[in-house]
């Protein structure tokens, strides 16, 4: 039964991995034949992206890919993720998250107080604001799905809180890694945590990192920004529980979420990844014997990390359906267009705000 369903991921996979791989292609035909140089002025992660969005509305994806792609975009991204660990050390690891954690606090405090004024403004329900608010303010889709039942959101709620979400961390995601390279002048600290803590999704993050990195040649770049936006994803251990205290209160209901099921456990991976790496330099880097081998591990799980999100790039791109979000409420458009652009502004200001603390990590 399970050979099965491993089986049926496998088409879905594979389509995922062969646009990504031509999604390369192109960006070497950009670059090299067409511009004369070694690099596309085009990062192959955002031609993996709107190739997908493109053949994903062009075409409706065979049934038989769905289950892979929907795999691809969930797993292989989260595994892409840990794998980008391996590019940390510990020192690194305690500088980028010391430096992102008052940012993300100071921003998700000023979006949740933001949606909950506009919420008697527009007269929205409670329940779509909740939705928006952690949606904008944590980790996106994935927090809008952990929330629904605490509030008791309706479907077509998340529905709507989702593609909300999905719209306005797509434009961010391919105009933030120009606009914050611009604005903070290449600085990799401040552009990654400008990119980890204004811009939605997990996947919307790394793109945008990936992005960053490419086109500017700074890997650092993508690794403050990965750090920034785990730090993101664990407030949902507080939030959540948060949200449903604010919601029921005065209701004797039951809890329906559990820390277990709400903690981004590839976090943990990632951090897992970490030590690998300081572990393996500390022990074998001074090896005559095995110094060789670990640096090629490690450009190894460098490049499965790069090829495993661009195959996630590849997949959200297929999954997103342009009418769907054409069909979005006003109300809801309007709110998650204000909280997304807030975000980015507060974030702007606690970067100045906060540049004497940074300091003392430099």
């Amino acid at each position: 039964m399970q050979f099965d369903k491993f089986i049926k991921l496998i088409p879905g996979i594979i389509l995922a991995l062969v646009l990504s791989l031509f999604s390369e292609g192109i960006n070497n035909v950009v670059g090299i034949e067409l511009f004369g140089t070694e690099k596309s002025p085009i990062s192959t992660v955002l031609i993996a992206i709107l190739l997908g969005i493109l053949i994903g509305n062009a075409f409706t994806p065979r049934p038989g890919f769905i289950d892979g792609l929907d795999f691809t975009q969930n797993y292989i991204l989260k595994l892409g993720v840990i794998f980008l660990g391996i590019r940390l050390s510990f020192d690194e690891l305690i500088k980028f998250g010391s430096m992102a954690i008052p940012i993300v606090l100071v921003c998700i405090s000023s979006v949740l107080l933001l949606v909950k004024f506009l919420n008697k403004k527009f007269k929205v329900s409670s329940k779509m604001s909740y939705l928006i608010a952690i949606g904008t303010s944590v980790c996106g889709a994935t927090a809008i799905v952990a929330t629904a039942p605490v509030v008791n959101a309706k479907k077509t709620e998340v529905a709507y809180a989702i593609a909300n979400i999905t719209l306005f961390g797509i434009i961010a995601m391919l105009l933030y890694p120009y606009f914050a390279n611009y604005y903070f002048d290449g600085n990799y600290l401040f552009s990654g945590i400008f990119l980890g803590t204004s811009i939605h999704e997990t996947s919307q993050v790394v793109a945008a990192g990936l992005i960053f990195d490419q086109q500017f040649n700074s890997p650092d770049t993508l690794d403050v920004a990965t750090v920034t936006k785990l730090i993101r994803n664990t407030c949902l251990v507080i939030l959540i529980p948060l949200f449903a205290f604010l919601y029921n209160r005065g209701e004797i209901k039951e809890n329906n979420y559990s820390i277990f099921k709400i903690f981004p456990l590839f976090v943990v991976g990632f951090l897992g990844m970490i030590f690998v790496r300081n572990i393996g330099d500390q022990i074998l880097l001074t090896s005559p014997i095995y110094s060789e081998n670990w640096l090629i591990y490690i450009k190894v799980i460098k490049f499965l990390a790069t090829t495993f999100l661009t195959m996630a790039m590849v997949a959200v791109g297929l999954s997103i359906n342009l009418i769907e979000l054409k069909e979005m409420g006003y109300k809801p458009f309007v709110m998650g267009l204000i909280a997304a652009i807030t975000v980015g502004i507060v974030c702007i200001g606690s970067i100045h705000l906060f540049d004497g603390y940074f300091d003392y990590f430099n």
